[in-house]
C-alpha cells in the first residue's frame, strides 16, 4: 500500500472486516473506536486514495452516498433499491475478463450493480398484500 498512515491502515483493516459495503460515516464511526480523533475528512481522504490505488472498490449508486468494499476481486453486486443492501455474489473466476480479453480491451477497474428487489423485500410485499 502506498504512502501508508496508521489512519489509512485502520481504515482499510476496518473495510476489510465486514462484507456490508458501508458508508464513509459507518467507516468513520468504526475507525474512531481504534483512532479517536481521526476526522470524518481524513477518513474521506484515505477512501478517495485507497480507490484511486485499487485497494478498495468504491460503488456509486447514484443516490448521493458511496459505499465501499474491501474485496477487490471481480464480483457481482445485487442492490436492493427498497432496504439499501448489498449482496455479493461471486462468479465464475475472471469471467468478466475473459469477455474483456476476447475483445481487446484491457480492463483497469470494474464493479457491478444489478438493482432492483431482494428476495426479503419482495417477500415482505407479498405478505403485505402488495403493499
Amino acid at each position: 500500500m502506498k504512502n501508508y498512515s496508521r489512519q489509512r491502515e485502520a481504515i482499510l483493516t476496518t473495510l476489510r472486516s465486514t462484507n456490508t459495503h458501508p458508508t464513509a460515516n459507518w467507516i468513520y464511526t468504526e475507525v474512531r473506536k481504534e483512532i479517536p480523533n481521526i476526522s470524518l475528512g481524513t477518513v474521506y481522504r484515505n477512501l478517495s486514495a485507497l480507490t484511486e490505488a485499487g485497494d478498495i472498490l468504491c460503488i456509486n449508486l447514484g443516490n448521493g452516498t458511496d459505499r465501499f468494499d474491501g474485496d477487490i476481486s471481480a464480483h457481482l453486486h445485487l442492490h436492493c433499491n427498497c432496504c439499501d443492501e448489498i449482496e455479493d455474489v461471486q462468479l465464475e473466476k475472471n469471467a468478466f475478463l475473459k469477455i474483456a480479453k476476447e475483445r481487446g480491451f484491457i480492463p483497469r477497474n470494474s464493479i457491478y450493480v444489478i438493482e432492483g428487489i431482494c428476495k426479503k423485500c419482495n417477500l415482505k410485499t407479498i405478505l403485505n398484500g402488495g403493499n
